[in-house]
């Protein structure tokens, strides 16, 4: 099961447009935004399509939807026109549209004669085959606790999605609720991904049938205490606003409970450890492109940094203490900074919910050509050797980042695109880099190219990909 989270954010979104307050503050001068919530399923079972979620961001598209799930009619859940914005499309197939009763009579203005969609009630309890060309999904609805007594019949109607694909793999789509009542609890199964409501952060007295930061635990333990949640599910949090610190600090606390805060366009991928859900990411680009400056916005988004400069003392060079100088008088003094070209210790001592930021590569091959003699091995015509010698340290290298349980974002230089250099030593770095890029990428969940301050994600099925 491959699942995209389309939104991740509330109502309002994370940070709301007209908000100023910290959080909001925070998330907007950091790049980080959140659109109301939404997931698909092996790109071909929606949930919940608010306003934003067919307008997706390159890349992205919802052709091979067959079915669509909806939690309940409120708005950011649900916006009809996208029945519209289908049919303009001349499909060839049926759209099959399930949810709560409420919700489908919402959809039945946007529903032409012509119009092949198929709309279908559900109540708590029900179950329904959903057939696609990925295989028979089994749905199951389940009560939503998201009513707050005010009587909002689509809160009350509000359904929560048990969904298990054709391999065999369970997701509970838990996004908008409360606290679950225990009948509830006992009628679950066992997950391997569980995607759950955390609204409301440290504001515990919004009334309203959400989570926040006190009773997500509770409702966590109770899971746990069932067996719907295991060690090897996946928790993921969503339907998050602005009521929450900013991420940085949410990531750390929702760790302790055993949840991932991801972003947007975050794919869990149910066949990888942890969901696949442990990134990993190549910054490439030439000198002075940016890639260091975007290296180390990605990596601002956790509290607990390592940075590890790979550069080295150069006590008498006053023009590289100034690169140095500079570099470390834009980091937070908040982050770890380890001066070292064992990159392997450093890997295998990291834990969860922190970040590993390697700058850069292109200075721990050369401390590794310095180890081996390289240079003049190579002027001995001992090219091939080296090489050899080189690249099994890439194969190292490339482990202890694979295996890695923090996040790591790694920095390289692209040196391939000029002219041949004019040395067989300068030959033999500029082919050594491609190779331990090439090296590096492939352990890595993403591959982005920094060009002129812009960074292009060069990855093909990343996370950005539906």
């Amino acid at each position: 099961m491959r699942i995209t989270l389309l939104g991740t954010g509330s109502a309002d979104g994370w940070p709301n447009p007209f908000c100023v307050c910290a959080s909001c503050a925070a998330e907007r001068a950091a790049g980080r935004s959140r659109r109301p919530s939404s997931a698909l399923v092996d790109g071909v079972l929606l949930i919940d399509c608010g306003p934003t979620t067919p307008h997706l961001p390159a890349g992205h598209a919802l052709a091979r939807v067959e079915h669509v799930l909806i939690t309940h009619g409120h708005p950011d859940h649900l916006h009809p026109a996208f029945l519209l914005t289908r049919r303009w499309t001349s499909p060839t197939s049926t759209l099959h549209v399930w949810g709560p009763p409420l919700a489908m009579d919402l959809c039945r203005d946007w529903i032409g004669p012509d119009s092949q969609v198929e709309l279908h009630p559900l109540a708590p309890g029900d179950s329904a085959t959903l057939e696609t060309a990925r295989g028979a999904y089994a749905v199951t609805a389940v009560a939503a606790a998201h009513a707050h007594g005010d009587g909002d019949v689509m809160a009350e109607e509000a359904l929560l999605f048990d969904v298990t694909a054709p391999d065999g793999r369970r997701l509970l789509y838990a996004t908008d609720t409360g606290p679950l009542p225990g009948a509830t609890i006992a009628s679950l199964g066992e997950y391997d991904v569980l995607v759950v409501d955390e609204t409301f952060g440290d504001k515990a007295d919004h009334g309203t049938g959400h989570l926040d930061l006190t009773r997500l635990p509770d409702l966590l333990a109770d899971l746990r205490e069932h067996g719907a949640i295991t060690d090897a599910t996946t928790v993921v949090a969503t339907h998050l606003s602005h009521h929450n610190p900013p991420s940085p600090m949410l990531r750390e606390r929702l760790l302790s409970m055993g949840v991932h805060l991801v972003d947007d366009l975050a794919v869990i991928d149910t066949d990888r450890p942890q969901g696949g859900l442990v990134r990993r990411t190549l910054v490439l680009g030439g000198a002075r492109s940016g890639k260091s400056t975007y290296a180390e916005q990605r990596a601002s988004a956790f509290a607990t940094v390592t940075y590890v400069a790979t550069g080295g003392e150069r006590p008498d060079d006053a023009e590289w203490a100034e690169r140095v100088a500079r570099h470390r008088a834009r980091r937070p003094d908040t982050w770890s900074t380890v001066e070292t070209v064992e990159l392997g210790s450093v890997l295998q001592a990291a834990s969860p919910g922190t970040v590993v930021l390697v700058d850069c590569l292109s200075l721990w091959l050369t401390a590794q050509l310095d180890d081996i003699d390289a240079w003049s091995r190579c002027d001995a015509g001992q090219g091939r050797a080296v090489q050899d010698e080189a690249i099994t340290r890439m194969a190292a290298l490339a482990a202890d980042v694979a295996d890695c349980a923090a996040e790591v974002v790694l920095v390289s230089n692209e040196v391939g695109m000029g002219v041949v250099p004019a040395t067989s030593a300068g030959r033999l770095f500029r082919d050594l880099m491609g190779i331990l890029n090439s090296r590096m990428s492939a352990a890595c969940d993403e591959t982005v190219l920094v060009v002129a301050g812009r960074p292009l994600s060069t990855t093909a099925g990343d996370r950005r990909a539906p």
